[in-house]
């Protein structure tokens, strides 16, 4: 899985936010959407541009990013 074939930053759209190319639509809403427990289909009902691959774009692109930064979990 390529993220980079669904998945864009561009300064101009959503004030420089990651979204699904072609869309307005931000990947971190997706990533929210999954994280509260929304099935997949439910997503993809929601946002019908979205396909599966989008989707699955957005958990490699959550899981490339978790690789490249530490972030600090309070005890």
């Amino acid at each position: 899985m390529n993220w980079q074939d669904y998945i864009v930053v561009d300064p101009t759209i959503c004030h420089g936010k990651a979204c699904f190319k072609g869309t307005r639509i931000m990947v971190s809403v997706i990533l929210d959407n999954l994280a509260a427990g929304i099935l997949p289909d439910e997503v993809l009902r929601s946002y019908p541009s979205l396909d599966r691959e989008a989707v699955q774009a957005a958990i490699t692109y959550a899981a490339e990013l978790a690789r490249e930064r530490v972030v600090a979990i309070p005890a």
